[in-house]
């Protein structure tokens, strides 16, 4: 490669390191060696790494730390308690379960995560997508999804045939799930339970396999859009209990437009009761949230709202006995302590194997993103690999004890942070609360009204369904960001929560790849008497080197986009080699016919040859310098293609060298023998920099022009 000064061509070589890579065996030895060798300090580290409290447990200030963590602590468990029931709604179980959830995920995170401020239990998109499972299975073995059903749709013989599974009933909406009779409350959260049991699975191995990088293709304005999508399908789901109608929950694609129609077509039917309950509801807990964000800077803790609706609505439907007065659907039995713990269901989890991933996927990206994103405002690191297996464990072990799948929830994260939280001690003490409501306090909820808990779900919504008002600034900021947000929430709201997901993705992807296949390229041109080269198009006073054009490609330069750098590139110089050679044989055939009729109509011996010179064969530029400093890198059909510029345009008398190359890039032509044998032209065709490459080309041909002259005299 060649280097110049500003004006004058003076040769710079770099020499390259020699880098000796080892042999694959030998490096896959040596690390099974490092794997299997047990000693005390590794031991002493493996299970420090697997469960983390082992090495900050120890070291905690209790007088700098407890305060805050007992207060965050019991205050996320105060907005836990009434979400915890709430968004059973959404997963289609009992109350109970999700107090167990929220109770057994915050204890094993305690043990293994790795972030100081995360809080992990039941989330609302998770619960939407495992309550879309577990409708649709229900539905499947024949239970009836209205309101209050336990009776199955199918009678007491066969439950389902419609999918080729055969499901044997035990008694009148009763079936069995592994050897055991199992109604429709039980059927459901056993569904659940394989369901979440999977989801762990798939976590664990995707952090034992170093497959974290999945998450990389869940870009943030997709996440967004597939959250806010996700949100308007909630909202959607939830709007029932509002009005109190007993519809079923649509099965299949479409689910927000069906339920719609069904409200509205079934809005005749609306509960007074519940209806006049829901607006003094959501008036309260709207009217908490906007005094919260308003005052936040004035108010140390943030009020319990949510507590207060729950406690008020459940004392006035008890002592107004709206159940039974005014038919209203009441959160009903909710009982104390805990089942006995029970291995989820084997027969199950094949109808569900599919649907766990999605939910793995998701779980594990917001639990990952949410941890990075509060241990970088908290100065400290977070380990991404053990945040996988840390809520993989979340998943796994309370299947077990009849639970289903949690991730890292932003909203009470948020509020850990904003109320002193130090430490996991404060998911301790959240869990102490949950578990003082499931010992004594879950049987006072029996009165409380679903609209109530509806409202909740919904009020929490409003932070993601006010997105739709940044739109007009993601649109601003970057069109590409806006339409993949646009197309994932369209997506998920209207066809379905795990297609949205899929969509979103692919969309996302296929947006970068456009951009890779149509780059943006641009002719360069000098800044001055200096050796800096810049867009034409985008800068002004730039003065383009005689007889010398300069292309800059921003994309790698690969399979997918490389005819679009090629048509690029003649576009821009304004010359295709084939077209040129094929207007300069039809010029020479011209000649050639027009020499002889001028010979003819003479009588002169004129064989045409004069006339063939006079023929324009020559460009307005002589080189061209391809800047490679955007082309991260090229593959074989890359390499091949800058092969076939170079003879192509070697055809019409011009010349093409690179400048600006990375070492990826230099490889991959060096590999491609593109330099000749033993790179023998390197260094006539390669630059570190542009400037040394048109300084090149111009002394090149001045070189040729004067020998041209020297033989002439």
């Amino acid at each position: 490669m060649g280097e110049t000064s500003t004006d004058t061509e003076t040769t710079l070589h770099l020499e390259r390191r020699v880098r000796q890579r080892r042999p694959p065996l030998s490096v896959l030895k040596s690390k099974l060696k490092r794997e299997v060798t047990c000693s005390v300090p590794r031991v002493r580290a493996t299970v420090s790494g697997f469960f983390p409290v082992v090495r900050w447990l120890p070291k905690y200030k209790l007088r700098e730390y407890v305060w805050g963590d007992l207060m965050s602590g019991l205050i996320v468990g105060i907005i836990l308690v009434p979400q915890a029931i709430a968004y059973c709604l959404l997963a289609g179980v009992e109350p109970i379960y999700g107090l167990y959830t929220s109770f057994f995920a915050n204890i094993i995170y305690f043990f293994m995560g790795t972030s100081r401020h995360v809080s992990v239990g039941i989330f609302s998109l998770m619960s939407l997508m495992v309550g879309q499972v577990v409708d649709r299975e229900v539905y499947l073995a024949g239970f009836d999804l209205s309101e209050d059903s336990g009776t199955t749709a199918a009678g007491p013989g066969v439950l389902n045939s419609t999918d080729g599974t055969n499901l044997s009933a035990g008694g009148l909406g009763n079936m069995e799930v592994a050897g055991l009779a199992c109604n429709k409350e039980c059927y459901a959260i056993s569904i659940a339970a394989a369901l979440t049991f999977l989801a762990g699975i798939y976590q664990v191995m995707m952090a034992v396999f170093r497959l974290g990088f999945v998450s990389v293709y869940l870009s943030a304005p997709m996440l967004d859009g597939f959250a806010t999508g996700a949100s308007f399908t909630i909202l959607t789901v939830q709007a029932k209990y509002l009005l109190g109608l007993k519809i079923p929950r649509h099965q299949g694609y479409g689910t927000v437009v069906v339920t719609w129609i069904n409200i509205f077509a079934n809005i005749h039917k609306t509960n007074l009761c519940d209806l006049i309950t829901s607006a003094i509801c959501i008036s309260i807990l709207v009217a908490g949230k906007e005094i919260q964000e308003r005052y936040k800077d004035r108010l140390k803790i943030p009020l319990p709202t949510e507590l207060i609706v729950v406690g008020g609505a459940t004392l006035a439907s008890h002592f107004g006995d709206l159940n039974s007065h005014y038919g209203s659907s009441v959160s009903g039995h909710i009982p104390t302590g805990f089942i006995p713990p029970k291995v989820p269901s084997f027969d199950l989890m094949p109808r569900v194997v599919l649907d766990a991933v999605p939910l793995a996927v998701i779980s594990f990206a917001f639990t990952v993103s949410l941890s990075e994103m509060f241990a970088k405002k908290n100065g400290y690191t977070v380990r991404p690999n053990q945040e996988m297996l840390a809520i993989g464990f979340c998943n796994i072990i309370p299947s077990f004890f009849h639970c289903f799948t949690t991730s890292a929830a932003l909203a009470k994260t948020m509020v850990k942070d904003s109320t002193g939280c130090q430490t996991q001690v404060s998911s301790l003490v959240s869990a102490l609360v949950v578990l003082l409501v499931l010992l004594f306090f879950a049987p006072f909820f029996y009165a409380l009204q679903k609209c109530v808990l509806a409202c909740i779900i919904i009020v929490s919504l409003r932070g993601a369904l006010r997105k739709f008002l940044d739109v007009p600034d993601k649109w601003r900021a970057s069109r590409t960001d806006a339409v993949v947000w646009l197309v994932a929430m369209a997506a998920t709201a209207l066809i379905s929560v795990e297609l949205g997901l899929l969509i979103g993705v692919i969309f996302s992807m296929l947006c970068v790849i456009y951009q890779t296949q149509n780059p943006k390229v641009s002719l360069l041109g000098r800044v001055s008497d200096s050796d800096l080269y810049e867009d034409m198009e985008e800068y002004k006073d730039l003065a383009p080197p005689a007889r010398v054009q300069v292309f800059r490609f921003q994309a790698p330069l690969y399979y997918a986009n490389k005819d679009s750098f090629l048509k690029s590139l003649y576009k821009t110089v304004g010359v295709e080699p084939f077209l040129e050679l094929t207007r300069r044989k039809k010029a020479e055939k011209r000649a050639k016919e027009m020499a002889t009729k001028q010979a003819k109509a003479e009588a002169a011996k004129n064989n045409g040859e004069v006339c063939i010179g006079l023929v324009k064969s020559e460009l307005d530029f002589h080189t061209i310098v391809l800047d490679c400093s955007a082309i991260p890198f090229i593959d074989s059909t890359g390499m091949a293609t800058f092969k076939g510029l170079v003879k192509d345009y070697k055809e019409v008398g011009v010349s093409v060298l690179l400048a600006s190359c990375n070492t990826s890039v230099i490889d991959a032509l060096r590999k491609g023998a593109f330099f000749g044998k033993d790179d023998k032209d390197m260094s006539s065709m390669l630059f570190y920099t542009v400037h040394a490459a048109v300084l090149h080309a111009n002394n090149k041909v001045a070189a040729v022009e004067f020998a041209s002259d020297d033989s002439q005299v």
